[in-house]
């Protein structure tokens, strides 16, 4: 039986204390009165260290995690048999441990997905003693609900799949409904991207070269994200404006009215993701008809399949401001320059170490709740 074996990689590179970031070490607003390094010890002694074990969906962001949290990748082998069956090896010792497992689902979603489940199982029969799943990405989200007859809800059915293969709980990233999270019977954590963008614009050329965000509207794409861009809008002190559309198909939109005012305006699209970028070049367009200054988007997972990398060619988007939730390819950088791309390894690794230390998660993005 031939098998492709993917090497398994070092571990990160572990940064020094001066290196980490401010919120390390703290405990619900307060320091701790033991150092980060004491607490690693005490973890070892009470053998419930913190393991990260990647699929092959984002293991630059995994690594960027384990970085953060100052421990080392653990070895893996995640590869196919020659007929195309996943195959995983652990290769380190993690028998107690507090696994956490980075894999978003995102493209090609079945085969990451099933590495997620493998993986799960494979932790599972070595004895860790809790499993996490990390996912930057969850795909099948859109499929949440019956909108029609004789159609599924699969989003249910990825949950009851990762809770069946022996997760304990879950770390998710901006959900396309935060109602998915009631889909599992485990404890699920929720994050979200809006602090992360709005320390990106606060400091941006763009907000620098103004007084004020008077000028400035953040644009919600449709009715669903309305809540995700009045956070944003609050937190510029901005106006705010709401696009209605309908879908005359999966990936088809079609804009009918801009509600807002966006004539002699900048604004900023903020979505939780640009598949096809079918719905965000269109709603750029209608803005510009309507006579908006500028068009900025920002979209948190960007999946960019189909004609998505020729229609922002093509469009008048300015800037496209996205997470690395999801893997993004070499070509794609280089054939959009207008795009930012924000990390998110820092807010995961710190979601992680507060859920290790059974520490608060929520304090850490203060009264967001919407989904």
């Amino acid at each position: 039986m031939t098998v492709r074996v993917q090497k398994s990689e070092e571990g990160a590179q572990v940064p020094l204390e001066s290196d980490q970031p401010y919120l390390f070490g703290r405990t619900n607003g307060s320091v701790c009165s033991l150092s980060n390094t004491n607490l690693m010890e005490l973890d070892k002694a009470l053998n419930y260290e913190i393991r990260v074990v990647a699929g092959n969906a984002n293991r630059e962001l995994a690594r960027e995690i384990a970085a953060h949290l100052k421990v080392c990748m653990t070895q893996a082998v995640v590869s196919t048999f020659s007929d195309g069956e996943t195959r995983v090896a652990i290769e380190d010792n993690v028998r107690g441990k507090d696994v956490f497992i980075v894999q978003p689902t995102s493209p090609p979603v079945n085969d990451h997905l099933m590495e997620l489940l493998v993986i799960i199982d494979t932790l599972k029969r070595a004895s860790a003693k809790r499993i996490t799943a990390v996912m930057p990405y969850y795909g099948y989200s859109r499929q949440d609900r019956k909108h029609a007859p004789r159609v599924p809800i699969t989003a249910r059915l990825v949950a009851d799949l990762i809770q069946t293969a022996g997760a304990h709980r879950v770390l998710a990233f901006e959900l396309h409904a935060g109602q998915i999270q009631g889909f599992f019977n485990i404890p699920v954590d929720h994050m979200f991207a809006v602090p992360v963008f709005l320390s990106y614009l606060k400091n941006s050329a763009f907000f620098k070269d103004r007084k004020d965000a008077s000028d400035v509207v953040v644009v919600s794409p449709d009715a669903g994200g309305m809540e995700r861009a009045r956070l944003l809008a609050k937190g510029l002190d901005s106006a705010l404006a709401i696009i209605d559309k309908r879908r005359s198909a999966p990936n088809v939109a079609h804009v009918l009215h801009v509600i807002g005012e966006v004539e002699n305006r900048h604004c900023i699209i903020v979505d939780d993701m640009v598949d096809t970028a079918g719905t965000l070049t269109k709603a750029a367009d209608a803005l510009k008809e309507k006579g908006a200054k500028s068009v900025r988007a920002c979209c948190i997972h960007a999946v960019l399949s189909g004609p998505a990398v020729e229609r922002i060619q093509s469009s008048c988007i300015e800037e496209l401001v996205i997470t690395n939730s999801i893997a993004l390819s070499k070509d794609k950088k280089e054939a959009l320059p207008c795009i930012t791309r924000l990390s998110v390894g820092t807010l995961m690794a710190e979601t992680i170490s507060r859920v290790h230390r059974e520490e608060s998660v929520s304090t850490l993005f203060g009264t967001m709740s919407h989904g």
